[in-house]
């Protein structure tokens, strides 16, 4: 997968980071903070980045990853969310965040490629250990969400996207005067048990003559 991107430094002092961001934000893509669970609709090309950013995510640990996807008012009783991927050896406290987009450089273009590939069933079989600390941490702030992780939790949760790319097309029942009529399909992205898992699911866009979702 090639994956075209803006690569952008923030720096105060001596400390500096990186965010790199998508060329393109995806047109069908929206995360939701709702009352029980953080939802995210996708299409197929909007699953495939989110696989590919996450995988980004895993094997760029010195980088934040950022995808901006508010845009338009969200249902009533949710808030629409942006979406910031960090490894958890950079110990960015959220609430820098606002600090740190504001310093940010205009960027420069960067083209990376990337094997999407599914986790080791080892990686699996380590979520069912007391021990096991590659479980995603979350936050939200700044109208942001921030999943703060290991490099295998990132793999998982990019296998999560790409599954949902591969499979969801499949699953939608055309109808005339429904397009947003289908058999549902989701995945989702588990985080420790103190914070809500992420809910996707497939989701294409009506055409221009189409009633808006229910």
């Amino acid at each position: 997968m090639r994956l075209r991107l803006t690569v952008h430094e923030a720096r105060r002092g001596s400390e500096g980071f990186r965010v790199v961001r998508p060329v393109r934000v995806p047109e069908c893509a929206e995360l939701f903070d709702d009352a029980w669970w953080l939802n995210a609709y996708v299409d197929r090309d909007a699953a495939l980045l989110m696989a590919g950013l996450w995988t980004l995510a895993a094997t760029s640990p010195r980088s934040l990853i950022h995808l901006p996807l508010r845009g338009p008012a969200p249902p009533a009783g949710s808030g629409r969310l942006d979406l910031v991927l960090l490894h958890h050896s950079l110990q960015l406290a959220p609430a820098r965040w606002k600090d740190v987009r504001r310093r940010l450089s205009p960027g420069r273009p960067r083209t990376v490629d990337l094997v999407l590939a599914e986790p080791a069933e080892s990686e699996y079989a380590s979520l069912h250990h007391t021990e096991n600390r590659d479980r995603f941490h979350q936050s939200v702030h700044a109208e942001t969400l921030f999943m703060t992780g290991s490099a295998a939790a990132f793999r998982r949760g990019a296998a999560v996207f790409l599954d949902v790319a591969r499979n969801g097309p499949g699953h939608v029942v055309a109808h005339p005067d429904r397009a947003y009529r289908h058999r549902h399909y989701c995945r989702t992205v588990d985080c420790d048990a103190r914070f809500r898992d992420i809910h996707v699911e497939y989701r294409e866009a009506p055409a221009p003559e189409d009633p808006p979702p229910p």
